[in-house]
């Protein structure tokens, strides 16, 4: 089967042989289509991608020979087959250009997907379920994405979002295995994440509950106060109100830290606990009676 891959280096794969292109300019081009995948891209937005501020006077020409180019690689491809089904998979639209992506043929969709089954699950309290579909979403990647490609305004910010999507993953998929009293295990992979971001509150949140929980109550607070020296040197700022929070329940061995006890309002993830400070009322009683089901 053909497939696309952009999260790691990038790579056009087609019944287990590569067939990925090696000039910078066409793998770029490439990797912009797939970022705007089933989507007309003007010119105007692939010029801008490829040349930013300075596009050479033969610009557009330019691109037509990047477009032709990447039609002969897909039409070497087993799955494609011909020029004709080329430039069927490789549309040219008016004023711009459309790639068609199957469904499962690109690994951002696949990851995506897997994302919100784990998101779903975490909601509803299915926490073993949310861990697994986010330890899948996250198998996908394979490194920094488009590690190899060179890139252009619009890719350097789908990358960062790309990024911004990993961490909420792996940061939902610690608060499943915190609920699940995996504390132990995550506390080494937790180490290495607040010591890549510092500034990450909720990455210090789960690190410190991880602490507290294996008895380590005074490297606990350690973090906090890190976490605060940081904050306060780097960027003016105090933690937030509920780091502090968080501070004071760890202060006063507050019970509701105790992996035993299910409490409705999770400190693992503190974006979380904003964001489903109204759903949780709900959430809570569906859980139990879930629990009461599975017991019977």
């Amino acid at each position: 089967m053909m497939s696309y891959e952009v999260l790691g280096p990038l790579a056009v794969n087609d019944h287990g042989e590569a067939f990925t292109p090696t000039a910078p300019k066409q793998r770029q081009l490439l990797a912009f289509l797939l970022l705007n995948a089933n989507t007309v891209v003007s010119i105007e937005s692939c010029i801008a991608e490829l040349w930013e501020d300075n596009p050479p006077s033969s610009a557009a020409s330019t691109l037509q020979t990047y477009v032709l180019q990447l039609r002969r690689l897909l039409a070497s491809l087993p799955s494609v087959g011909s020029a004709p089904c080329a430039k069927d998979v490789l549309k040219t639209r008016s004023r711009g250009y459309l790639l068609r992506v199957a469904p499962g043929q690109l690994d951002v969709d696949e990851f995506n997907s897997f994302a919100a089954q784990g998101r779903a699950a975490l909601a509803r309290r299915d926490d073993g379920c949310a861990a697994l579909f986010f330890r899948r979403a996250l198998s996908v990647w394979h490194g920094e994405p488009l590690a190899d490609v060179a890139l252009g305004p619009r890719l350097r910010a789908w990358v960062a979002g790309l990024e911004e999507r990993r961490l909420g993953a792996l940061e939902q998929r610690i608060e499943a295995d915190l609920r699940l009293g995996t504390h132990h295990e995550v506390l080494a992979e937790l180490t290495g994440l607040v010591a890549a971001h510092p500034t990450h509150e909720n990455f210090h949140a789960q690190l410190v509950l991880a602490l507290y929980r294996c008895g380590r109550q005074a490297q606990a607070l350690q973090v906090i106060a890190r976490l605060r020296s940081v904050l306060n040197t780097e960027l003016g700022l105090e933690p937030s109100a509920r780091m502090q929070q968080l501070h004071q329940a760890v202060l006063t061995c507050d019970a509701r830290l105790d992996a035993s006890v299910e409490w409705p309002e999770s400190v693992l993830s503190l974006d979380l606990l904003a964001e489903r400070r109204g759903e949780l009322a709900d959430l809570v009683p569906g859980f139990a009676r879930c629990l009461e089901g599975s017991s019977a």
